[in-house]
């Protein structure tokens, strides 16, 4: 019942500060916003302020912003209506929902920084036959606290530090037994690895794993700010990296792509770690979404921002019976990847979900 609740609350945390992107944006422009709703299907709460209706609705998978004159068949000519503002306004609006969920996603990162995670520290928790640690001397326990003179202390320094050093026969590690400060010449070997792309890269291996030992890391304010910056920029060209090989067929979607089913799996996994990988998952959801909700594709934001740029060019907006025929076109190709993306989740989780219920 916790993950479930978790789940649903970071799918409201999403869907709630994206169209509040729109909203915003359309109340500033000088749209009338009729509906705000947060889900769709029947009302569960609904209240009306001002101009505009605020629902609480029953299907939790998505949101609408409801703006008055937002279709060919509503629109009058009014000034507060969505289609009597110029192109660029409207896609001030549209854009901004995309644009609130890469903040939150950067936000996310910078407050995880700056309140601190787990990572695993700079011990030694085993040593593995026919590497150069064990040949060297190493034991289980011993902390090891530089690598070519560069100090280390987490296991993910302690990885960075002898990837640098990957194509050297040796390198000089420096480790602490008890109270007693070691030096040790050992040898790397390579391996052949498949990064996150499936593609094969070589890494040196000293032959060591990690203890279960964890320490808390934070940074100050300042420090925060610009590793949640590089850790946003970094998530951003792997998922534009990963949509470009999936459309050239590089990337299995199957492998690549989860839908509810599988974020509820992950949002489990999640809330049994704590508070903190939570805060992670809504980062990276959140920076997904709004790179996701950018392509140009029909019925998506980027979608309706590419035929804003259409009509700037031509000087007029699409007919009636164009924008009906983009939008079943849209919403058919999201309907089908919905449907391929639920069955590639039920394969995948389906099993692992059942057995929490059967328990």
């Amino acid at each position: 019942m916790l993950s479930l609740f978790v789940f649903l609350l970071v799918l409201g945390i999403l869907i709630l500060v994206h169209e509040f992107g729109h909203f915003i944006a359309a109340k500033r422009i000088g749209v009338i916003v009729e509906i705000f709703s947060l889900g769709f299907g029947p009302k569960l709460v609904s209240r009306k302020k001002g101009q505009t209706e605020y629902n609480l609705a029953a299907v939790p998978f998505g949101g609408y912003v409801k703006m008055a004159g937002d279709n060919l068949e509503e629109y009058k000519g009014t000034p507060g209506e969505y289609l009597s503002k110029k192109p660029g306004q409207r896609a001030q609006i549209i854009f901004c929902g995309p644009l609130l969920n890469y903040v939150l996603g950067f936000l996310c990162f910078w407050l995880i920084f700056f309140a601190g995670y787990p990572t695993l520290t700079n011990k030694v928790g085993g040593l593995l036959d026919g590497f150069g640690a064990k040949e060297a001397g190493i034991q289980a326990g011993d902390r090891i606290v530089s690598v070519q003179d560069k100090s280390v202390g987490s296991w993910e320094e302690l990885q960075a530090a002898i990837q640098e050093n990957k194509g050297a026969a040796s390198v000089k590690v420096a480790l602490l037994r008890g109270n007693e400060k070691l030096l040790r010449e050992v040898s790397l070997r390579e391996k052949q690895v498949s990064d996150i792309f499936g593609k094969k890269q070589s890494v040196g291996l000293l032959g060591i794993t990690p203890s279960e030992e964890t320490v808390i890391v934070r940074h100050g304010l300042g420090e925060s700010l610009l590793l949640g910056a590089r850790k946003t920029w970094d998530l951003t060209v792997v998922t534009y990296k990963a949509f470009g090989m999936l459309i050239t067929g590089r990337l299995s979607m199957r492998e690549s792509v989860t839908g509810p089913l599988g974020i509820f799996y992950i949002t489990h996994q999640a809330t049994n770690l704590g508070a903190i990988p939570v805060v992670h998952l809504i980062a990276v959801l959140s920076i997904s979404l709004a790179i996701f909700n950018l392509l140009p594709l029909p019925v998506l934001d980027g979608g309706h921002i590419f035929l804003l740029i259409i009509e700037k060019i031509r000087g007029k907006g699409l007919s009636l019976k164009t924008e009906r025929i983009i939008t079943r076109i849209g919403l058919t190709l999201i309907l089908t990847l919905a449907l391929v993306v639920t069955y590639n989740d039920i394969l995948k989780f389906g099993s692992k979900i059942a057995k929490w219920f059967v328990k």
